[in-house]
This record gives C-alpha cells, sequence and structure tokens, in this order.
C-alpha cells in the first residue's frame, strides 16, 4: 500500500525532470477497469428472463458486449484485457523517467521490474487457485500474461521507438511462423473431446489456429503438467495458452510506442527528454494524430490478413493479427481519451475534468479495482442482502433483480476505491 502516487505514468514529482500529469491514461484505465467490474450487472442473466420488445433487445446486445466472442472476431469486453496490457507499456516511459529523476541505477530498476513481474505471475495464480483444492498452475490470467512479459518490455523501454517498433514485428512474424508450422490436426482429430465446436475450427491454412490443436496448445500439453495438478492437462476450456504472453508483449510494446509519443508531447523539458531516448518534443495535436493514424494502420493490416485467411483474428489465443486489431482499437481510445482531457486549448471545451473523475478513481488503483471483483463479490452480495434484504432488488420486478443487485454490487466497490483515492491510499506492484 502506498500513500503516493498509483503510478509513475499519473505522479507529478518535484523534480525539475518531471511530467505533467495525464488525466487521460487513468481515464482510459478506469474505463476498461469499470467494465471488468460490470460484470456483476449480469445483461445476459436478465436478457434471458425478457421475453420480447425492446428491453429484450437492448438487453441482447449489452450482454453480447460483456462476453467473450466464442472464438473469432470481437465484443466491447474482449478489448478489456488488450487495453489493461497496452496501458503497461504506455506508463512506462513515464515510469523510467520518474525513477531517472530519483536517481535510481538501471540495475535497481531491473531488479523492481522482475519483483514486479513475479509478483504479478503470482497474484494471477492466486487469483485462479480460489475455491480450488490445491494451487492452479495456470498462466493465461490477465496479471500473469503481463509480468511473463514485463521484464522484456522494460528492457526494451531504454531504447528507441524505431528498435521497440522492430521487436513488435520480430515477435508478432515469429510467433505467426510458429503456429504456421505447427503441423495441422489430421482429418480424424477429435474436436469435441477438447471443447471445440464449429465456430472454432477451420478448414484450408487457417486451420493451424484451431482451437485445442495448435502450437500454443501442444506447448501447454507439456508445460503445465510439469506442475502439480488436479489432474493432468488436457486442454483449456476456452483455448486460452500460456504461450499468449509473446503476442500479448506485442501489445504491450505498441502501449509503449504510445506511451513515448505522449511523453515527448507533454515533456518540454530537454532533460527531461534526454533521459530516455523518445526524441525531440511533439505537439499534442500531432502526438494525437500519430495515435490515431497507427490505430488506423493496425487495424487495417490486421483485417487485410485476416481476409486472405492467412491469420484469423482471434482474441482466445492472441493471433498476430488480434494483437493488431485489438491494438488499433487501443489506440484510438487512447487517443480519444487524451484529446479530451489533456490536449492544451481543447480538452476544457470538450470535456470538463469532473466528468472523467469517476473513471479516474478507478483507473489510480486499478490493481485493488482488480482485486476486489476477484475477491469480495460473493461477501458483498451477502451483506447487501442481510442488510437490505433480497426484496429490494426485486421492486423493478425479477427480470431485472440481477441488475440492480449488481448495481449495487458495483457501487460498493467504487465507494471503496473513492474513499482509498480521497486518502491516497493506492495499492501498486
Amino acid at each position: 500500500m502506498s500513500t503516493t502516487s498509483p503510478d509513475a505514468s499519473t505522479a507529478v514529482a518535484a523534480s525539475p525532470l518531471a511530467h505533467q500529469r495525464l488525466v487521460s491514461i487513468d481515464a482510459y484505465r478506469g474505463l476498461v477497469m469499470l467494465l471488468m467490474m460490470a460484470e456483476v450487472l449480469r445483461f445476459k442473466q436478465v436478457a434471458a428472463a425478457l421475453q420480447t420488445g425492446p428491453a429484450k433487445r437492448v438487453f441482447d446486445f449489452l450482454a453480447y458486449h460483456q462476453s467473450h466472442v466464442a472464438w473469432a472476431g470481437c465484443s466491447l469486453h474482449d478489448l478489456i484485457q488488450p487495453s489493461f496490457s497496452f496501458l503497461v507499456g504506455v506508463a512506462l516511459p513515464f515510469s523510467l523517467a520518474a525513477r531517472i529523476a530519483k536517481g535510481q541505477s538501471r540495475g535497481w530498476m531491473t531488479l523492481h521490474a522482475v519483483w514486479r513481474a513475479l509478483v504479478l505471475i503470482m497474484l494471477g495464480i492466486f487469483l485462479r487457485s480460489i475455491n480450488r483444492a490445491q494451487t492452479n498452475f495456470t498462466f493465461e490470467d490477465t496479471l500473469t500474461q503481463i509480468g511473463l512479459g514485463y521484464v522484456p518490455l522494460f528492457l526494451l523501454g531504454f531504447t528507441r521507438p524505431r528498435w521497440q517498433l522492430v521487436a513488435v514485428v520480430a515477435l508478432l512474424v515469429a510467433y505467426w511462423a510458429w503456429f504456421a508450422l505447427y503441423p495441422v490436426p489430421p482429418a480424424n482429430f477429435d474436436y469435441a473431446a477438447v471443447n471445440a465446436d464449429a465456430q472454432s475450427i477451420y478448414d484450408g491454412f487457417a486451420a493451424h489456429w484451431n482451437k485445442n490443436s495448435n502450437a500454443a496448445w501442444a506447448f501447454d500439453r507439456w508445460f503445465l503438467n510439469l506442475f502439480p495438478r488436479e489432474s493432468k492437462f488436457a486442454f483449456n476450456g476456452g483455448g486460452y495458452a500460456t504461450m499468449s504472453f509473446i503476442p500479448t508483449l506485442g501489445t504491450m510494446l505498441l502501449g509503449l510506442l504510445c506511451g513515448g509519443w505522449l511523453r515527448r508531447a507533454t515533456t518540454t523539458d530537454a532533460r527531461a527528454l534526454a533521459t530516455l531516448p523518445h526524441g525531440q518534443p511533439l505537439a499534442p495535436w500531432t502526438a494525437t494524430l500519430w495515435m490515431l493514424a497507427a490505430g488506423l494502420a493496425c487495424a487495417l493490416v490486421a483485417l487485410v490478413v485476416d481476409a486472405a485467411g492467412l491469420c484469423p483474428i482471434v482474441k482466445r489465443i492472441w493471433t498476430p493479427t488480434w494483437t493488431l486489431y485489438s491494438g488499433g482499437w487501443c489506440f484510438g481510445l487512447m487517443a480519444t481519451f487524451y484529446l479530451l482531457t489533456d490536449v492544451p486549448g481543447w480538452s476544457p471545451r470538450s470535456l470538463p475534468r469532473w466528468l472523467v473523475w469517476p473513471l479516474v478513481v478507478i483507473g489510480a488503483n486499478s490493481i485493488a479495482a482488480y482485486l476486489l471483483a476477484h475477491l469480495i463479490e460473493h461477501f458483498t452480495v451477502h451483506a447487501l442482502h442481510t442488510h437490505l434484504g433480497e426484496h429490494l432488488f426485486h421492486l423493478a420486478g425479477d427480470a431485472y433483480a440481477p441488475l440492480l443487485e449488481g448495481a449495487a454490487v458495483l457501487l460498493v466497490y467504487w465507494l471503496i476505491l473513492a474513499w482509498m483515492y480521497r486518502r491516497r491510499l493506492f495499492l501498486k506492484v
């Protein structure tokens, strides 16, 4: 627990090399965490309870975007993990600059990066082991995936943008080649036995990315069985894989490039910019346009490669096209938040700061928000029923009871985070 800034990306240091606080980073991160916590609203359950009419169609739409797509494609919910990963990269240039300004050595910062990576990995495993008979050694959790790629991300944070871009391309091409060179399953392969259906099975070259029959699945059948398990690992029900951390690192590197532009746009002190090889200052509007252009380019490349049948856009195994497609959305969302909250001469007229404050409260304490959503939901529901009674949530009818109950839980989460924010209590690794 810290009583200072939640992240170096949003701190205002006392050093003359200090950077400007970016509301946009916390606001975007807050939106991401809000979408994750809002699973308690249970739109799918409400939609199932409604029969027909406009309300049914509205909740069907909301339920779709509160769930992951079955395999290929993208819903709003699918953008949560890439956004969270992207923002880790965005924050890194600011974090490194703040640590350098405090006089920390490269060696000490590297040790901290290794420690942070280990904590994130262990925290992810801990959360996946809740209500299990023993430790569940699995590495597809968001925190674990970030932890596995964090040290390479940190080291690349000291390189020039061109090398960061080269690293993105090299990672994605190598990961694509690994899948492409792995043999396609034989014609008699039993997909039903590995929880794969028609939606997750392709013909032709794209079959290299079929669910639970690809290179990453084969790796996990070896790797995960090296750990003590309740039963032998055969497949992940959702198709998720440990090795997805490699293209996830690609997502974080896209965020690192974006963070370099933002730092150049918000830091005018030449000495501050010289601490990292990000280049000369950028005008805020230039940084915004670069983010929008990068987002459009990433999305277009992904769509073209997908349409050509060379690599489908699949979040569950984090295909290279998913890295680019979701990265395109991340660039666009970051640019939008930056434009609306931090661009001088524009932001104050377009979006008053108090409107994004509820998101900033969440985004400034993202680890705490993540833990709240995973650890205290059932406790909170039980406490609400104990003190308010169950009938309160049925006032709008039984169909909407899950929605009202979830809204109450979500409010409790936010009030806890607001209390922590007011007292400058930030949970960070």
